[in-house]
């Protein structure tokens, strides 16, 4: 998967996404488990849009990506509302160098985007060892059932400066899907439309699957939350959230 042109139209394939949202759950957990440093780690902060929010929250805020074309629209955003947001490009599967943190968060199901097992369970290992003790990991997924409602599914969208088609099919692996994209992006001096594609792959695992790696890890499992509300997750729920405590 490549970023470099999707980062320039990413808000845009975005901007539906409620991420005043995952602000109002971080605030919650912090609440409920008495967190009170104000250090968080943003993993797979993207173009910032939620790293935005959370320094205008007054939270010390650091974010990671693994593009650094989304950091650089992550870093004017930043600097327009003269903020200050340490970016750095990392792998969350290689984490190092940036200290310990109060709060780790992997939000809108950045984390069904590794591809294998082992580096799911080496990202859980290396938030452990980035997390003070008593400190919070708080991240969501995308359900087993909402990975199978993709398959075979076709969107689009016409718009005058972005369009796109969007479809997905079965991936290699269970539980696995491949979003292949379309996208037209008008050029404002030429009057014409550039087309570029991407493929984008996720890949889901069961709630009893993410237990097992997170208790591996030294995790204590706090809650297991759905589709943004305090209840557990049902057969039908899209989105799975976790809230993970450093022993």
């Amino acid at each position: 998967m490549t970023y470099e042109r999707l980062a320039y139209v990413y808000d845009f394939l975005m901007m539906e996404v409620p991420y005043s949202n995952w602000l109002e759950y971080l605030n919650n957990e912090k609440k409920r488990y008495s967190v009170e440093g104000n250090r968080i780690l943003d993993l797979a902060c993207g173009t910032g849009e939620l790293s935005v929010l959370l320094a205008e929250a007054e939270f010390d805020v650091t974010g990671v990506d693994i593009s650094d074309d989304m950091l650089m629209v992550a870093r004017e955003k930043a600097e327009r509302k003269g903020l200050n947001i340490h970016l750095y490009e990392q792998d969350m599967t290689q984490l190092e160098g940036l200290g310990t943190f109060d709060i780790i968060s992997i939000f809108c199901d950045s984390l069904n985007y590794l591809h294998t097992q082992e580096d799911v369970q080496k990202t859980f290992s290396n938030v452990y060892a980035h997390l003070n003790d008593n400190s919070i990991f708080l991240f969501d997924v995308h359900s087993p059932y909402k990975i199978n409602q993709f398959i075979n599914e076709s969107y689009s969208l016409a718009e005058d400066e972005v369009s796109y088609i969007w479809t997905s099919f079965p991936g290699e692996h269970p539980l696995s899907i491949e979003h292949e994209l379309t996208f037209f992006v008008l050029d404002e001096k030429s009057g014409k439309y550039d087309r570029f594609d991407e493929i984008h792959k996720q890949r889901t695992y069961t709630t009893d699957q993410y237990i097992k790696w997170l208790t591996e890890a030294g995790f204590a499992i706090k809650s297991i939350t759905a589709d943004f509300t305090d209840h557990p997750p049902t057969e039908t729920s899209e989105r799975i959230f976790f809230t993970c405590q450093k022993k």
